[in-house]
C-alpha cells in the first residue's frame, strides 16, 4: 500500500474471514477498524496493532451512513472498505421460511449496499478517492442447495459491484474476491469434523480450504495501488475450484 497510514474499514471484521482480513491490513501498516453487532472474544492485532471495534447494525441505513461519517471525522478519512459481513446457516428452500430467506439477503446484499453507500459520500469528496471490495461468494457462481438465498445474493451482490464500479469511477475503485471453502472458526459446523474437513480440502486443486489470511492478502492487493487499474473484477479466489462432478462419477479413470 503506498500509504501506509490508510484507514480501512472491515465489517463483520471480529472474527473468521473478517479478522483475517483485518489482520492482513495491520500488518500493511493501515489503520483498522472493524464493525459488527457484538464485540470481538478478544482484541483483533497484527503485526504490533490492534484494530479498532465500533458496533453496528449494517442493516440500519441511518446508523451506517452516520458510522462512516464518524470514522472520517475520527480518523481523517476513510481510504478503503472490504464488505466482509455476512453468512448463511443451512436450510433448504421449501423448508425456510420466508422471513428468514428475506433476512438472510438483507444481509449479504442489502448491508453491503448500505455500507458502499455510507462510504462512497467520503471516499468521493476525497483527493485519493478510495477503493470498495466485496466479499462474494462462488455460491453465486453456481446451484447453491441448501443456501439459495445466500448464493443469490452474493450474485446480486458481484452485479453491484460492477455497477459501483462504472458510477463510481474514477474516483472510487470496486472490485469482488469470489471466495471459495474457507476454513475459519465455524468450519465444522459446514464440514464436519477434522477427518470430514480433510475430505472436503480434497476436492480442492490446490489441496486445502482457504485460510483467511488468503482472502486478507488478496484484499490488501486490492486496495493497494498495485492494482490501481483494476475496477470492476471479480477475484475467483477458490484454490482452482472445483472437480466437476461428472468425472468422479463416470467409469473412465480421469
Amino acid at each position: 500500500m503506498t500509504d501506509t497510514r490508510q484507514v480501512v474499514v472491515v465489517t463483520g471484521g471480529t472474527r473468521g474471514v473478517g479478522a483475517g482480513i483485518a489482520r492482513s491490513f495491520l500488518a500493511a501498516g493501515a489503520r483498522v477498524v472493524i464493525c459488527a453487532r457484538r464485540p470481538p472474544d478478544k482484541p483483533v492485532e497484527e503485526a504490533g496493532g490492534t484494530a479498532e471495534f465500533r458496533p453496528l447494525d449494517l442493516r440500519d441505513a441511518a446508523a451506517v451512513t452516520a458510522f462512516f461519517g464518524q470514522v472520517a471525522a475520527d480518523y481523517g478519512a476513510v481510504d478503503s472498505l472490504v464488505n466482509n459481513a455476512g453468512g448463511t446457516p443451512f436450510g433448504l428452500l421449501a423448508e425456510s421460511a420466508p422471513a428468514r430467506q428475506a433476512k438472510i439477503i438483507e444481509l449479504n446484499l442489502l448491508a453491503p449496499l448500505h455500507a458502499s453507500l455510507g462510504a462512497y459520500e467520503v471516499m468521493r469528496g476525497q483527493e485519493s478517492g478510495g477503493t470498495i471490495t466485496m466479499i462474494g461468494s462462488v455460491s453465486g457462481t453456481r446451484p447453491s442447495p441448501g443456501s439459495g438465498a445466500y448464493g443469490a445474493a452474493k450474485a446480486g451482490l458481484e452485479n453491484l459491484a460492477g455497477t459501483m464500479a462504472v458510477e463510481w469511477a474514477p474516483a472510487v475503485r470496486v472490485n469482488t474476491v469470489v471466495l471459495g471453502l474457507a476454513r475459519t472458526e465455524s468450519a465444522a459446523l459446514h464440514y464436519g469434523d477434522e477427518e470430514g474437513i480433510a475430505q472436503v480440502a480434497r476436492t480442492v486443486p490446490l489441496g486445502r480450504l482457504a485460510d483467511p489470511s488468503d482472502v486478507g492478502d488478496a484484499c490488501v492487493f486490492l486496495a493497494s495501488d498495485r492494482a490501481r487499474y483494476i475496477s470492476g473484477a471479480a477475484l475467483r479466489l477458490h484454490g482452482g475450484g472445483e472437480r466437476p462432478a461428472f468425472l468422479s462419477a463416470a467409469s473412465v479413470n480421469h
